[in-house]
Formats: C-alpha cells, sequence, structure tokens
C-alpha cells in the first residue's frame, strides 16, 4: 500500500491529466520477443523516481514495475521530442505547478549532463 501512495505522490492525478496528451505514441521494439507494452503512467512515474530521489537508472527500484533499461530509454525519448518544455507550459497556472517545475527542472539537468558527457 505504501508504494501505491508514494508513486500517487510522485504522479499525482492531476499531473498525470496535464502529462498524459503530451506523451508521444508508443511502438514496441522490433526485435521481436519482448514484453507487452508498460503502462505509460507506471513508466513516467519511474522516470520521476529517478529524476527526483537522485538515484542512477540502474537503482530504479523493482516495485516500480520498470526496467531500468526502459525508463532511461523512455526519459531520451521524451526529451528529445521536448517533453519537459511542454509539461512546463502546460503546467502554468496548475496546482502541482510547483512539483511539476521541479520535475522539468530535474529532467532538463540529467538531460544537459547527459549531452555534454558524450563524445563529439
Amino acid at each position: 500500500m505504501m508504494k501505491y501512495e508514494l508513486a500517487r505522490r510522485l504522479v499525482p492525478d492531476g499531473m498525470w491529466r496535464l502529462v498524459e496528451p503530451l506523451l508521444p505514441s508508443f511502438t514496441g521494439r522490433r526485435q521481436g520477443g519482448g514484453t507487452a507494452p508498460l503502462n505509460e503512467r507506471q513508466t513516467f512515474t519511474a522516470v520521476v523516481y529517478v529524476l527526483t530521489s537522485g538515484c542512477t537508472w540502474r537503482q530504479l527500484p523493482p516495485w516500480l514495475g520498470v526496467s531500468p533499461a526502459t525508463a532511461h530509454r523512455r526519459f531520451i525519448t521524451w526529451t528529445r521530442v521536448s517533453l519537459w518544455g511542454r509539461l512546463e507550459e502546460a503546467a502554468a497556472g496548475h496546482a502541482d505547478e510547483l512539483w511539476i517545475n521541479d520535475v522539468v527542472t530535474t529532467a532538463r539537468k540529467r538531460a544537459a549532463a547527459r549531452t555534454s558527457s558524450e563524445p563529439c
């Protein structure tokens, strides 16, 4: 029960209503096999957990139900499609605006750190 409550605090219903329409549609990878697509809210919650806890992708707890590789891939995809900026715009005046802006700021910092550490 506590895990469910933590997940709901990380991504409150109001925040999810803003995020859900901003997410790009997901298509499975063509590698064959694999598992069924994950619940988008569950995946977004896992990404928010990593962003706000300061843990590495590899430290993502299994109880979130998303593999570290999947969470990281989605973070990269969402960064490339400018999700964080669009979410920040959508959050203006929203009850969860401060929390959303904290998440967005952290996402941008993590994306910038990744970009600056990539070889040329």
